[in-house]
């Protein structure tokens, strides 16, 4: 078992977009890419139009831990169970400025993020890849135990 990649995400339209996509720039050194809505989908209540631009997203696949142990930091290294899930956890960070070495920028403010940190086991390709797609048993699936023994183990994290 082991972490397959780290899935760092912002929400927000316009303006809030944009500095959501600085930020995540900012943190990865890398270009995020923006996700769109639903070609055929509207949402008048919240303003949401078909193709709009609705989120910032990162994927992080090198220097796993030094990066999710930056962002287990700023949640003092606590986890709540209900935040685990088959195969991966999410935790939510208030305020940016709480990752350590991440000054204030002016220009973006106050913004939080998403982090989605997901596990995977060797042979999870057969089931994904297009030519020869093989079945794969339920034993190749993580469970929420199987997950916290790793964290407590790998990152001393701590569970509530």
């Amino acid at each position: 078992m082991k972490i397959e990649k780290v899935v760092l995400s912002i929400g927000g339209m316009g303006d809030s977009l944009e500095k959501g996509f600085k930020l995540l720039k900012i943190l990865t050194g890398r270009k995020p890419a923006k996700m769109k809505t639903s070609p055929n989908r509207r949402i008048p209540a919240l303003g949401v139009k078909p193709n709009m631009e609705v989120g910032a997203v990162v994927t992080i696949r090198k220097n796993i831990p030094e990066i999710l142990k930056r962002m287990l930091v700023t949640i003092d290294n606590t986890l709540k169970k209900k935040q685990m899930s088959e195969n991966n956890f999410s935790f939510g960070i208030e305020e940016y400025i709480e990752i350590p070495g991440i000054e204030y920028q002016r220009d973006i403010g106050i913004r939080g993020l998403d982090v989605t940190v997901v596990f995977k086991r060797d042979g999870r390709r057969v089931r994904l890849k297009k030519i020869k797609r093989g079945k794969i048993p339920a034993r190749q699936k993580i469970s929420k135990e199987e997950i916290i023994k790793f964290m407590e183990e790998n990152f001393q994290t701590k569970f509530i």
